[in-house]
């Protein structure tokens, strides 16, 4: 099976780039891989491997993409490729490169970065380092791309499987060993779920993802289940509306309560419960049958945020209290 291979010259000595950029992989079974791009030198990636960058799997053409640099800027162009090439979630034929872009190419995930090293290597050199770091991402045949959240934030990633139409289940664990899911077809977000918990519903499950910080994921094979709230959102909606409501959460944060905190119904009662809306009632049920803030979460059928906004309206006009 071929590696990706830098069969370009290192830069010369003393050469007046003082800060020469490289792709890495962040994603993918070369991760942790790093091709340092050489001023004047282009770069053609595909599988064939007859070209500077292998990448061999099936979703990556034979000659699928080509870099370039025109003076010191660095360009990407497709070239008619099967699948695509992708920049920060954007379809493109033509794309200047800057540091921070992440490129989407078959189930790699390449980011420009300025190059840790600088040291001259040799092709073989070059070949050895790849095929070590593709050794030890071939973990599992089933996993297709991998990677962590801190390199690839979540909205960043649901982008690029959105606008490259991938199907398969997104498996991220967090440090605290939380498990979420996002069920993709065709990049459709079809479902989700956080530790398989059933009373969370699929929209709540993926906002309250969107808001992780750490954690590796996996891009697993399809789950063809049919779910009983499937959602068949566009990732573009999905984020639009959730961003929305982690802004809104964030601006109401330091007023709630812990969520291992219990709520209880005041006592004695004063405020009217005849004034609270159908909404209100329903939560102050749940507070009363479930008591923890986080249940009450949990079991409401409203959004995280609409029901933090309850919560504290009660507690603000006296119906609900905090131990």
């Amino acid at each position: 099976m071929q590696n990706p291979v830098s069969k370009g010259p290192p830069p010369p000595p003393g050469s007046s780039q003082n800060r020469p950029l490289a792709l890495r992989f962040i994603s993918g079974k070369y991760q942790g891989g790093e091709f340092l791009l050489v001023p004047g030198k282009e770069i053609h990636i595909g599988r064939s491997n007859d070209l500077d960058m292998v990448l061999a799997e099936d979703m990556v053409s034979r000659k699928h993409a080509r870099i370039a640099f025109q003076g010191d800027d660095i360009f990407i162009e497709d070239l008619a490729s099967t699948n695509g090439t992708f920049v920060n979630g954007e379809k493109i034929k033509r794309s200047k490169l800057r540091e921070g872009d992440r490129v989407l190419i078959g189930t790699s995930i390449l980011k420009v970065v300025i190059s840790e090293s600088v040291r001259r290597t040799s092709e073989e050199q070059a070949r050895r380092d790849m095929e070590i770091v593709a050794a030890h991402r071939r973990t599992s045949q089933v996993r297709s791309m991998s990677g962590s959240i801190e390199e690839i934030p979540l909205p960043d990633l649901l982008q690029l499987l959105g606008t490259s139409k991938k199907s398969g289940v997104l498996v991220i664990r967090t440090e605290e060993d939380v498990i979420g899911r996002i069920y993709m077809r065709k990049g459709l977000v079809y479902f989700a779920s956080i530790n398989d918990m059933d009373e969370i519903h699929p929209f709540k499950s993926v906002f309250r993802m969107l808001s992780w910080t750490n954690g590796l994921f996996d891009l697993e094979p399809p789950d063809e289940r049919t779910f009983a709230n499937p959602l068949d959102m566009p990732v573009q909606g999905v984020l639009m509306e959730g961003m929305r409501q982690m802004d809104e959460l964030n601006q109401i944060k330091e007023r709630l309560p812990r969520l291992t905190s219990r709520l209880h119904m005041a006592m004695p009662l004063q405020p009217a419960l005849r004034d609270l809306k159908p909404q209100e009632l329903d939560i102050l049920q749940l507070v009363h049958n479930f008591g923890y803030f986080e249940q009450v979460l949990n079991q409401s059928p409203s959004s995280d945020l609409d029901t933090a906004q309850a919560i504290l309206k009660l507690i603000d006009n006296g119906y609900l209290r905090v131990d």
